[in-house]
């Protein structure tokens, strides 16, 4: 218990000196000072108070700057993701350019309705895995046991429905 409370005090610590550095550090390597930049800080001291690895006042500020850099990575991988979505389906509707959202291109009703068309295009036994698996939320050994069928056979229907349903909705969104 000794340990928590100075790994608390420690992070505390280093908080409140190096907060203002740290913003600087990141919001820098986000090219803005933003909300952004103060979430990933924040984020970095949680995963800190979280975390069950040994820290010391030696190591923090490596770890500190390693865990801010990997969470800065993972805002660019995740914001050039969205850019790429946004930008395909806005391309595919004839849209791009208009100011509209990308939840605005497709309504949820209209989505169901494609993967249920395309969930009709199975097969008997893919559609009755896929259904169990998706709509269910049972894990492939599950389905396996309740349907009295081999774990590969329930994953191999799984993996072809999947690649039928994805071929399918990627056809028409397109």
């Amino acid at each position: 218990m000794d340990y928590t409370i100075t790994k608390q005090a420690i992070i505390a610590d280093y908080y409140t000196f190096h907060y203002e550095e740290l913003l600087a550090f990141v919001a820098s390597r986000l090219h803005i000072y933003s909300d952004e930049a103060e979430d990933i800080v924040q984020n970095v001291f949680l995963r800190l108070l979280q975390t069950d690895k040994m820290i010391t006042p030696i190591t923090l500020p490596c770890l500190v700057y390693t865990m801010a850099r990997h969470l800065i990575c993972d805002f660019w991988r995740h914001r050039k993701r969205v850019e790429e979505h946004g930008h395909f389906i806005q391309g595919s509707m004839g849209t791009a350019g208009c100011g509209e959202s990308v939840e605005m291109v497709y309504s949820v009703v209209e989505i169901t309705e494609l993967m249920e068309r395309g969930i009709a295009r199975l097969s008997e036994k893919q559609r009755k895995v896929y259904r169990l698996n998706v709509c269910d939320g049972m894990k492939v050994g599950e389905i396996s046991r309740e349907l009295g069928l081999n774990y590969k056979c329930v994953e191999n229907r799984l993996g072809a429905a999947r690649k039928e349903v994805r071929g399918y909705m990627k056809r028409m969104l397109a």
